[in-house]
């Protein structure tokens, strides 16, 4: 084969520190909007970013030249950088250490999609701490109870 062909999706989910509820309503979309820009500046084609006060949903297409480490690691450097210039917290904000990322196949992404713009209904029936084990369970990973 002559060529490489990649396409990776990834549904990636972090929260802010502590899980406290430090992205306002009238600052989201602006803050979502620069996480877009930097994962598009790295080559990372967003689908969707949408969450609530206190995590954020990604699903994008993974640029198979980066690890996903590090992509992640500059999303929310960057971005918890930013909101903190911009004011936009109400106290210092910060990212927890972490992330959860579970690559999508291309028959979900529709699914995974409508999961995330749907995030503030889906959340009117469960907590981020109850979605957060789901997918742990689901995706049979093990939770650390010390640092969950």
């Amino acid at each position: 084969m002559s060529h490489s062909f990649n396409k990776i999706w990834l549904h990636v989910i972090f929260s802010t520190k502590n899980r406290y509820p430090l992205i306002r309503a009238n600052a989201e979309a602006l803050i979502y909007r620069h996480m877009q820009e930097q994962l598009a500046g790295w080559g990372c084609f967003v689908r969707v970013i949408n969450g609530m006060p206190d995590h954020v949903h990604l699903l994008y297409l993974q640029n198979p030249k980066m690890a996903v480490t590090d992509c992640i690691k500059q999303v929310k450097g960057n971005t918890g950088h930013w909101i903190n210039e911009q004011n936009f917290a109400p106290e210092k904000f910060a990212w927890q250490t972490g992330y959860a990322a579970y690559s999508v196949s291309e028959s979900q992404v529709e699914k995974v999609y409508q999961y995330i713009v749907n995030q503030k209904q889906h959340h009117r029936k469960r907590t981020f701490q109850q979605e957060y084990e789901e997918f742990i369970l689901s995706h049979g990973l093990l939770i650390d109870t010390e640092n969950g």
